[in-house]
């Protein structure tokens, strides 16, 4: 019998990703995204629906920095909703499900506000009180004058915690930025940690693992069979989680640049900077991706590698299946593979999640 070919490796026409869902996968192309997963009688089951062009293919898609917000957009729209019609499956909901839907749409927001809050707003409330505690900023004073403008009493403010003098660019001003960042990276440790010790995390982090084996298999050129898929690394250099310990960093750096302003500005510039930090972060980890043969890159993204090992688990060949499955769909809506090679499985009951398991 005649060996196939292996696929030339680097010729690719996008920069695919994904991330895990219950009992699942979810693959987003430039075209369309796909998600796979397996309801409690072991049967693979695929929602896939197109991606705007706009969005995808068009000005900002193509755009540094602004193609940025794709990866926000990724992690909040496509994610939460691909997350939400998983349960549904896990449910072995009979009922059409609605990714549009008003119950959807509010779920993302109250999700987003959720997310900004405690990892944007409470790391921010935690550093001013830890710099003012550490004397690296003055309590605020209130002067209080008479009706022709003599001073009669200076009211100090320091019983209150976040109420400061404004600290202009400086040492001062970076340390706490940096505790502000230890904070936050802080608390994005410890979630995960805790999602990582539950069972159903524990699976959640498994079908992660699948999904970068997958891609890892596909951009090294080697054939898509969960066997030849298991052997490639858990980690990728464009995951989420490296994408959040990048904007952790980045974080840090650019709020140096702007010290640190009353603190109801200062609430306001965390929201406002959202964008421009998730578009530098995107920057860079698309940069180190693409030069992962300079020793330096391999040096500088260690962190970023090291911390997927919390939020991925080793997969299994039934899990590895589904993500190869949700990834040949994307591949098929880019006109890679034809539809034979994206046929869904027959269903294997041997697969379906059990208690335990």
């Amino acid at each position: 019998m005649e060996q196939k070919a292996k696929r030339e490796a680097g010729e690719l026409k996008f920069s695919y990703g994904g991330q895990a869902v219950i009992e699942g996968v979810m693959m987003r192309g430039a075209h369309s995204m796909a998600v796979a997963a397996r309801d409690p009688k072991g049967q693979i089951v695929i929602h896939e629906q197109p991606l705007s062009a706009t969005l995808y293919r068009g000005r900002i898609a193509r755009t540094p920095f602004l193609r940025g917000l794709i990866g926000l957009w990724d992690a909040l729209g496509l994610g939460i909703r691909a997350l939400m019609w998983s349960a549904d499956i896990a449910l072995d909901d009979e009922e059409e499900v609605n990714f549009n839907g008003p119950i959807g749409w509010a779920t993302i927001a109250v999700s987003l506000l959720i997310g900004v809050g405690i990892f944007f707003l409470l790391p921010t409330a935690a550093a001013t009180g830890i710099g003012n505690l550490l004397g690296l900023s003055t309590a605020a004073e209130e002067i209080i004058v008479d009706e022709q403008g003599n001073e009669i009493e200076v009211v100090s403010q320091s019983s209150n915690i976040l109420a400061y003098e404004a600290l202009p660019i400086g040492l001062d001003a970076f340390l706490i930025n940096l505790i502000e960042g230890v904070v936050q990276l802080s608390i994005l440790v410890v979630y995960i940690w805790f999602v990582g010790r539950t069972k159903d995390g524990r699976r959640i982090f498994a079908y992660h693992g699948a999904e970068h084996k997958t891609i890892n298999a596909y951009e090294a050129g080697d054939d898509l069979l969960p066997q030849v898929v298991s052997r490639h690394p858990i980690e990728h250099p464009r995951c989420g989680t490296a994408f959040l310990l990048t904007v952790v960093f980045v974080s840090v750096l650019l709020f140096s640049l702007i010290g640190r302003p009353p603190f109801g500005l200062l609430i306001l510039s965390r929201v406002i900077f959202i964008p421009i930090i998730a578009g530098v972060a995107y920057e860079f980890l698309k940069y180190t991706a693409s030069n992962l043969d300079k020793p330096w890159i391999r040096f500088m993204i260690k962190p970023n590698l090291a911390l997927q090992h919390l939020t991925t688990n080793e997969p299994s060949l039934d899990m590895i299946e589904v993500a190869i499955v949700s990834f040949k769909r994307v591949l098929l809506s880019e006109g890679i593979i034809p539809e034979e090679e994206a046929q869904i499985p027959d269903p294997k009951p041997e697969a379906a999640h059990s208690p335990g398991s």
